[in-house]
Parts: C-alpha cells; structure tokens; sequence
C-alpha cells in the first residue's frame, strides 16, 4: 500500500517525539544506550531477585537458603585468583583504544605502537586468566568441600551442587577478561547488552532448579547461563575476527611490560579487590558458622537485595570506566570532570531513591508477608546496610576516577577498610548476631570508609591534574 501523505506525516511526528525522549535521557537521566542496557541487567537482576526470594521462601528450607547464599560468598573468593586484573585490563585497552580505528570488517587501523601494545594487552590476559582458572577450580572445591563438612549440618544434599558451581565458575573466569578488554576498546553497549542476556538466561535456569526442588543447583544454573550467552556473544563475526587477528599479531618489541606497567598498577587493585572481599562478603561464611544457616541466609538475602540496587545505581559510573580512560590519555580534563560529577550526581541519586523505595516495601511486607520478611533481617538492621550501600556509591565512584588514571591510591584504606570491617564481623557475628554485623557494616563506612576516601580523592586529583582547557567534547559521551 502506498504511503500517503498523512501517513508519512504521523511517522514523522513520531520520530520527532522519539528524538525528543531520547534527548531528555542523555542530558537529564545521563542514559545512554550502555547504561539503557546495563539497567535492564541490572533492572532484570532486581527483579528477578524478588522472584528468586519468593522461590526461595517457597521451596527451601531455612537451612538450604543459607547454604545457598553462602555459595555465592565462598565463590567470591575468585578474586584471589583474578587479582583485579579485569579493571587494569579494561583500562589498558581503553588507553590503547584511543590511537586506534575499529573498521566494520574487523580490521584495526591506526597507530602502529598502539595496535602491538592492544594485541599484548590480550593475549598476556588470556594467558594469565587460563593459568588461574586452573588453580582456582582447584581451590574452591578443596576449600568448599571442607567448610562445609566442618559446619554442615544434615539432610542438605550439598556436595554435588557445589562441585558444580565451582567448575562452571572457572569456565567464566576465562570469559571475563575478554569482556574486559572489549568494553576498553568502546563495545561498551554490546558487552552491557550481552550482560543483560546473561542475567535473563541465568534467572530463567536458576527458576527451574528452584522450583523443581533442586535449589541448591540453582546458583550452578546461574553460571551455565552466563557462561552460554558469552560464548554465543563472543562468536559474532566482527568481534570474533578483531579477537582472532589480535591474539594473533606479531607484538614483536611493542609489548606492554608486565613488570614495567602492569604489575605496579594490578597488585594495588588486587589488594583492594581482596580487601572487598573482608568488607562485603565475609558476612555469610561467619554467620554461617557461628550461628547456623538460617542467620546466614537472612544476612545473605539482605545483601543480595541491597548489592542489587547498588549495583543499577553503579551502572551510571561503571559505564564510564572506559571513557573515562580515554579523556584521560588524551588530556581532556575538563571534558573528564563534567562528565564524572554530573554522573555521580545521577548515580547517587537512584541508589538513594531505591534504598527508600525498598525500605518502605519492606515494612509493609512486614505487616502483609510476615513469612517472606522473616527471611531477611530486620528492618532497621537491613536499613544499616541501604544507608551503608548509598553511602558506598560515593566511594565506589571516587576510586573508579582515580584508577581510571592507571594508579591505584585507594590500596591504605582498602587494606584498613578490610581489617576493621573483618574484625567486627569475626567478634559481632561469633558473639552477638547478624543485626549487629550490618549495624557495624554503617558505622564503619561513615566514620572511616567516606572521610578518608574523599580526602584521597580531593587531594591526588588536585596533584594530578592541573587546570586543562580542552575542546567541549562532552556530547560524544553524553
């Protein structure tokens, strides 16, 4: 049928609102199509937590909800193995990048130096990231199978759910640095689209496990999702032929020195990353063993709803990582200023809105769902860990500013950070409860975790950059 001219002028109508709309989320909310999908990831996560906890309460026992959350804890401990290399890898690239064309076809164009310096970036973190995994499947299921004998107690079927998950976690080890390393080279919408994949694909396979009374799979379930939709993701013909040509390029004498340039940078983030580790995930394990599984699985189902509006507030920022790196190496640091602060202002905006959002459904939950409430902790200790995770996205967001410049000056009150928060969780967790554990999660985070890092931040930006006048160039990031 021949379009009329009433026709044609409807759809143009329609283009412009839809420009409109679009306009109004880049320069107000800050959304791009990188954070439009990472929200859906992380949006879908929320959700599909709250569909996952009702399974939960449905069809695990109290008992089983811990094991199954402290799985995840105990999983965590990757981050050993992985060393931060993830982050150093994004940002090396990105740096990279920045002298470089990516043509359609997957060829690379550019600088010579620079074309060397990426293919090492990728083919050192391939090699590095095959070697760990070995040694961390290794690991976790020697250090699982043991904990769990020590502390376990009967008719939970665990061994077998966890051998899984402890193999599938070591495939996705590999994938993960060359997620990294794509998101440094400007595919940050594609990775965060591939996420979003991965979280739909996981939930619907970790429902099934659930709610065909195989739970304790369900975190295995997860991980084979994940690990299905990276391999699909990977295997598109434009990514895949720039992977294959990288890994496969003569480096010769333009590599990127590993003792020279990546080691003083990663084994700052590894400490930092390890030291997460204590501040954020010790919780289960300790409660796990000191005060049963049922402690642990409210802590842990607490948490979970909390990293879980953390990390969509996050999206605005983490998104930024590579651009980020690429104002950096190219001397814009005005451009770099305007868009960091405008994206803190919108990042911490949402997490404060969601942590109040959710504070209120919890408390009505309380009165109209008393079964489900009892699952997590109680309102105002899990109001510890909303306000203690608002208060994160400010230091969150400060040292991803500063790492974004290849430095790591967050490694003192990372290290402090982690003594003093695993401290309290060893004695408040042995001899009080999880209320306690959370309550010490804020105090810790508003007397020590924010005044120093905003000191650190206010004074190594101050010695890094002096005043800069570099081109408006702010829109090709909005």
């Amino acid at each position: 049928m021949p379009e009329t001219p009433e026709t044609a002028s409807t759809w143009a109508w329609l283009a412009r609102q839809q420009e409109k709309i679009r306009k109004v989320l880049r320069t107000v909310l800050g959304i791009d199509r990188a954070i439009a999908f990472t929200i859906f990831a992380r949006g879908w996560a929320s959700l599909a937590g709250l569909v996952t906890m009702a399974l939960i309460a449905r069809f695990l026992s109290p008992a089983e909800q811990g094991y199954y959350y402290t799985f995840s804890s105990l999983v965590a401990l990757q981050l050993i193995f992985e060393l931060g290399f993830s982050f150093v890898i994004l940002q090396l690239a990105a740096h990279e990048r920045a002298q470089l064309r990516f043509a359609a076809d997957g060829l690379i164009e550019g600088n010579p130096v620079a074309h060397s310096r990426l293919a090492s970036v990728l083919q050192t973190s391939v090699k590095w990231y095959s070697g760990a995994a070995l040694l961390m499947v290794a690991t976790l299921l020697l250090a699982g199978l043991r904990f769990f004998r020590i502390h376990a107690g009967t008719g939970v079927a665990w061994k077998l759910p966890w051998c899984l998950l402890a193999v599938m976690v070591a495939l996705t080890f590999q994938l993960d640095p060359v997620f990294s390393f794509l998101e440094g080279c400007g595919f940050i919408w594609q990775v965060a689209s591939m996420r979003f994949g991965q979280a739909f694909v996981g939930s619907l396979l970790a429902w099934a496990a659930i709610s065909t009374h195989h739970g304790l799979y369900a975190p295995a379930m997860v991980v084979v999702g994940q690990a299905t939709v990276g391999i699909c993701f990977l295997g598109v013909p434009q990514r895949s032929r720039i992977l294959k040509g990288l890994l496969r390029f003569p480096v010769r004498e333009h590599f990127v020195g590993w003792r020279r340039e990546i080691w003083p940078f990663q084994w700052k983030i590894a400490a930092s990353s390890l030291s997460g580790y204590f501040i954020f995930q010790l919780f289960n394990p300790v409660l796990f063993a000191y005060q049963g599984p049922v402690a642990a699985g409210r802590m842990g189902m607490s948490l979970s709803i909390s990293s879980a509006i953390g990390a969509i507030a996050m999206s605005w920022m983490n998104t930024k990582a590579s651009p980020f790196g690429n104002l950096i190496a190219r001397g814009e640091i005005a451009v770099l200023d305007k868009l960091f602060f405008r994206t803190l202002w919108q990042s911490t905006s949402l997490a404060a809105t969601g942590a109040l959002s959710f504070f209120l459904f919890l408390l009505w939950a309380g009165h109209n769902y008393p079964k489900l409430a009892s699952r997590t902790l109680t309102p105002w200790a899990f109001a510890m860990l909303l306000l203690a995770m608002v208060i994160n996205q400010l230091i969150f967001a400060e040292a991803l500013y500063l790492r974004a410049h290849k430095r790591e000056p967050f490694l003192v009150i990372s290290v402090a950070g982690a003594f003093l928060q695993g401290c309290a969780t060893w004695a408040l967790g042995k001899y009080w409860n999880a209320n306690a554990v959370a309550t010490s999660t804020f105090v810790l985070t508003v007397l020590f975790g924010l005044p120093t890092g905003t000191y650190i931040f206010i004074t190594k930006r101050r010695q890094w950059h002096t005043p800069a006048v570099s081109p408006d160039r702010a829109k090709e990031y909005n």
